[in-house]
């Protein structure tokens, strides 16, 4: 019997099966969950295609973050799917424009692509938590992906404001969504060579940071190690842990110059 046996988990934001989301929906599935994917627009036929690797092929929804109408139709479009109670959410979900708000242009981005990044990446852990939250049953563990905000970074620039943004916003979840039995994690990764991290102007360079500073190793083409520590949190092995950031980083936060 898996970790996750019996248990309905949404997984927002799997386009290519380098997604963290991905690997997250593979090892759930593995673990016992039925596992439900979402997307939206012109990405869904890319989804769509990657779920096929999958089996079962998990349901595939659409969700629009900033669409009002898709987080308030959220729970019936899950019946829809057969899914009526959610025991897991996996936020996975992040942009910034790259042309404007990444890449070392951070003195100059102009305010609407701020909010567009801070709204998608950060406001949005709340918005699809509380879209969900009809669904959650006697005690539900949501779990988003974040990348080390305590620190700026190279290139990251807006997307890191955005970061700790979603680091604080999931404290602040903890605190209120608590007394109802819900947990908010976060998993702090390492660089990984996924579709949003190829899209930052100078990301590779993390891939040597890391190489030279991480005490365990560090392999940028896996996202085995961070989708288990997300499978991990789902379940019920960490049932009085929330508002955490657990780093799955080869060890590289800890170290110092």
């Amino acid at each position: 019997m898996g970790i996750l046996e019996g248990k309905n988990i949404l997984v927002a934001g799997v386009t290519m099966n380098t997604s963290i989301g991905y690997a997250v929906a593979r090892i759930a599935q593995e673990e016992g969950a039925t596992v439900v994917v979402s997307n939206f627009g012109r990405a869904m036929s890319l989804t769509k295609r990657v779920l096929q690797k999958l089996a079962p092929v998990p349901a595939l929804i659409e969700i629009d973050v900033t669409n009002a109408d898709h987080l308030a139709n959220l729970p019936q479009t899950l019946r829809e799917v057969g899914i009526d109670r959610l025991d897991g959410l996996v936020h996975s979900i992040a942009f910034a424009n790259p042309e404007t708000a990444l890449g070392g242009k951070f003195l100059t981005t102009p305010p609407e692509d701020v909010k567009a990044a801070v709204e998608v990446s950060a406001y949005s852990l709340t918005s699809l938590t509380m879209a969900c939250k009809p669904l959650f049953g006697g005690t539900a563990s949501v779990v988003g992906l974040t990348f080390d905000a305590t620190v700026s970074w190279p290139s990251y620039d807006w997307m890191g404001v955005a970061k700790a943004a979603l680091e604080s916003t999931s404290r602040y979840l903890a605190r209120y969504l608590g007394p109802e039995g819900v947990r908010s994690n976060l998993v702090a990764a390492g660089p990984i060579d996924t579709l949003a991290k190829k899209a930052i102007p100078g990301s590779a360079d993390f891939n040597t940071i890391w190489g030279e500073r991480a005490p365990l190793g560090w392999d940028a083409t896996s996202n085995e190690a961070t989708a288990k520590a997300v499978v991990a949190l789902l379940s019920d092995w960490f049932p009085a842990t929330s508002g955490e950031i657990i780093h799955v980083d080869g060890g590289m936060h800890a170290m110092g110059a």
